[in-house]
């Protein structure tokens, strides 16, 4: 079945543009008009993946995202007409995957959001499953895209958990934020730096919840690798 995207946005031109371009890529499409109705749309239909303005009267995008992560993990994508790099940044450290800024071409919006539908796909059945990968008291099953500290699930958005499978992947190896920002989204996206810092903030901060100190190291003017989630120190 093709995967279901719920557009909100107060502009019905804007969401007429991206109804009619994700139709053309054979994704089904729900409307909302504000945050209100967006959250009542989740709640009648779980869509696969939320593109949501942020600048939005009544009820802006940000509180919309608030109340979303407080009881769903669905994806979201914001949509964002202020050329403000705070609020984009503050939309990520809410929970949002990834953002655009308007005026945006309604090719990048589904190229990017058919990335993340990508990444949060159930994967094809195979004989054998792909293996959980850990580290120390970390877990992450790429299966059923969760993630535990020491057999505690620590809920995650897409792109923190594709982050952290990245770092886990070479545990000795520094990633700079480039090389991070090309397996997350794919080379050639125009994201920044202060993107993927706010995204391990957000690791940082849920870890530490479950008692995880010492989730990611930051290695001054390269980036960042694993830290040692727990294990004793060698030696």
């Amino acid at each position: 079945m093709p995967s279901t995207i719920l557009v909100v946005d107060d502009d019905p031109h804007i969401r007429q543009l991206l109804v009619f371009a994700f139709g053309k890529a054979g994704l089904e499409t729900i409307e909302a008009g504000d945050g209100e109705e967006a959250l009542a749309r989740v709640e009648q239909r779980c869509p696969d993946l939320v593109v949501l303005d942020i600048n939005m009267p009544r009820m802006d995008g940000l509180e919309v995202c608030r109340r979303l992560r407080a009881t769903s993990q669905v994806p979201i994508f914001f949509l964002s007409s202020r050329d403000d790099e705070i609020d984009r940044v503050l939309g990520i450290e809410l929970g949002g995957d990834d953002y655009v800024v308007k005026p945006f071409s309604p090719r990048e919006v589904v190229a990017r959001a058919m990335a993340i539908l990508r990444r949060t796909a159930a994967p094809p059945p195979a004989t054998d499953a792909a293996p959980v990968l850990r580290h120390g008291l970390l877990a992450l099953d790429p299966e059923s895209w969760t993630a535990q500290w020491d057999g505690r699930e620590v809920p995650l958005t897409v792109t923190e958990f594709t982050i952290l499978r990245t770092l886990l992947t070479a545990p000795s190896r520094i990633f700079s934020r480039d090389q991070i920002i090309d397996r997350v989204r794919g080379p050639g996206f125009a994201l920044t730096d202060r993107t993927i810092d706010s995204h391990v903030r957000n690791l940082r901060r849920k870890f530490a919840e479950a008692g995880g100190t010492d989730l990611v190291e930051t290695r001054a003017g390269i980036g960042y690798r694993i830290g040692r989630c727990g294990a004793p120190a060698p030696g």
